[in-house]
């Protein structure tokens, strides 16, 4: 590859510094999520779970380490090797492990559509004599994955009418449940432009290497993902505004580390067609 847009000055050193900070900074993420999700394990399946039910509860955390892992086989194919090294093994290994992360990725998109459907699956409770009656073991719903224990203090936000999820011992009052449905739909819609974005990308990579990308396919392309990407920041805008800390910075890091692989589709698009007329004579 050549010296990219930004050449091979500082500028050149920035650049590299600021792409490679934000991965690193993507994959301390994928420990962030981790705690939070194990948090909230204690309140949801406290029994023997299935795998359908780790993945439900640690989407995110796989949905994260097999991004983390994708974003940096894009980085090797679009920035660091070279066409030419992209043969035999090496491409066998890079596709197997891309594949690998691709189905991790759509079983965690399932992770987040099971707890979507989890959410809708409430049992009204009209007859309950309050906390007395659910005893120590059952738990009020503050948000989407964010639990307390029950006790006589904020019992009191589900007093007339309580809303117990699914079979769990958890309970949660009509505003926070709605609430904790439109975070959990915002996972799904967020994880499904992702998937999208990732297809999209394969399909210039894979028309790079076999040197079909033209001008015509990336102006085609480029329409789908401003679609797309515009999705992901208003989903990123979303979880700000809700307060939804780790997932507005995971959303902006993601963003901003795409910007890097987009400049390494373009450059290696561009550094392709330098080399055409050259390899013409």
């Amino acid at each position: 590859m050549n010296a990219g847009l930004f050449g091979h000055g500082f500028r050149g050193r920035l650049f590299v510094a600021v792409k490679y900070l934000t991965y690193l900074l993507l994959l301390g993420n994928v420990y962030f999520f981790l705690q939070e999700e194990s948090a909230s394990l204690e309140y949801t399946f406290t029994g023997p779970m299935s795998l359908g039910q780790y993945v439900q509860v640690f989407a995110a955390t796989l949905d994260t380490t097999a991004w983390v892992i994708l974003l940096l086989l894009f980085e090797l194919e679009t920035s660091v090797l070279d066409d030419e090294k992209i043969q035999g093994l090496v491409k066998v290994a890079l596709h197997g492990t891309r594949l690998i992360c691709g189905a991790a990725i759509v079983w965690a998109f399932t992770g987040y559509c099971a707890e979507l459907i989890t959410l809708y699956k409430v049992t009204v409770m009209d007859a309950w004599n309050g906390c007395a009656q659910l005893g120590g073991d059952w738990s009020l719903l503050l948000r989407l994955d964010e639990y307390a224990p029950l006790d006589a203090q904020n019992c009191l936000k589900v007093a007339d009418t309580a809303l117990r999820i699914s079979e769990f011992n958890i309970v949660a009052d009509s505003d926070t449940l709605r609430l904790s449905r439109y975070l959990a739909w915002t996972d799904v819609i967020n994880a499904a432009a992702w998937i999208l974005v990732v297809v999209v990308l394969e399909i210039e990579v894979r028309l790079q290497l076999r040197g079909s990308l033209t001008d015509a396919v990336v102006d085609g392309t480029r329409y789908l993902k401003y679609c797309l990407y515009s999705t992901l920041f208003i989903a990123a805008v979303y979880w700000g505004f809700e307060g939804k800390f780790l997932d507005f910075y995971d959303a902006c890091l993601w963003l901003f580390a795409f910007i890097f692989i987009e400049l390494n589709v373009f450059d290696w698009q561009r550094e392709t067609q330098d080399l055409q007329p050259q390899l013409a004579k």
